[in-house]
């Protein structure tokens, strides 16, 4: 696998194509914002002007996509990747696009004789940037081994999910435990500084405690405590909050269609989605901390 196309240049997408391009392959980018674009040249890429421009003798194809919508557009759209790939290429969506969503492109794509992945990644922006992603990989295990030594050029690890779809439901059934843990760490600060605790000595404790998680030890959504996290840059970059929403939703979704009781998603996805609509849907979702303090206050007056 020498020759990769790249398609979605996000917060995700552009450090994962820069580890590639840093491992030595020739990459070719696309993405419909023209500064992801220009921001990939920069780095050394290839930038295309469209989707069937990037797919074009590219022996693998990535897209990292922000929700099922946009990944039925670029696959199944004119000029897009169905159309313009061959059965001779890997195409792999490292997405979270929900498992009906992965489903209907797997099939989609068995119809035209293409070979087609689910390999979401977790881990968030501090792994893609590091390159300590870990993919899942969901689909046809000939094909996962086919690309694993590439996958393993942006990530720590590559896990065999199973059949078609696997990898996408592990992957919500993480993201559905992420939310919900950190609903309950934004909340804990709130009410550790409503008791007057320091919110750094609460972390240190916390941090080293049966509180400890990815959540609170990485991404601790109070300000000023982790330099690298989102909250200490006011709570841009990493994860969206309308993207955790959509993650949330999606595990209600699964969980809905299986019988399975959820109530604890179903409440933190209220509050993501009251934090989403209240003016923080772009900003990363450890802003529910701000929101959750910003109510509090309110409800005080």
């Amino acid at each position: 696998m020498k020759r990769i196309a790249f398609i979605g240049l996000g917060v995700m997408g552009q450090p994962m194509a820069g580890h590639l391009l840093r491992a030595g392959y020739p990459v070719t980018g696309y993405d419909v914002s023209r500064s992801a674009i220009q921001a990939f040249a920069g780095g050394g890429g290839t930038p295309a002007d469209s989707v069937a421009d990037a797919v074009a003798g590219a022996e693998l194809v990535f897209t990292m996509l922000p929700a099922a919508k946009h990944a039925f557009d670029v696959y199944e759209g004119p000029r897009g990747i169905f159309e313009s790939a061959h059965a001779d290429q890997i195409l792999v969506d490292c997405s979270t696009l929900g498992i009906p969503a992965v489903k209907q492109l797997h099939a989609h794509a068995a119809r035209r004789g293409l070979r087609f992945l689910d390999v979401p990644v977790t881990g968030a922006s501090p792994a893609a940037v590091k390159g300590t992603l870990v993919f899942i990989a969901g689909g046809d295990p000939d094909a996962v081994a086919l690309i694993e030594p590439v996958l393993l050029k942006m990530g720590s690890k590559c896990v065999y999910a199973g059949a078609a779809g696997s990898g996408q439901a592990i992957k919500i059934c993480n993201n559905m435990a992420a939310g919900v843990i950190k609903t309950a760490i934004c909340e804990a600060f709130l009410l550790a500084e409503k008791l007057g605790i320091d919110a750094k000595t609460f972390f240190e404790v916390a941090s080293q405690g049966s509180a400890q998680s990815f959540a609170l030890n990485v991404l601790c959504p109070y300000p000023g405590i982790l330099e690298n996290a989102p909250s200490s840059h006011g709570y841009r970059g990493g994860f969206a909050t309308k993207l955790m929403l959509k993650d949330m939703l999606l595990a209600c979704e699964a969980a809905k269609s299986q019988g399975a009781s959820v109530p604890v998603t179903e409440t933190a996805a209220r509050m993501f989605e009251a934090c989403a609509e209240n003016g923080y849907a772009d900003l990363d979702n450890s802003v529910l901390l701000k929101y959750l303090t910003e109510i509090s206050s309110a409800a005080s007056v």
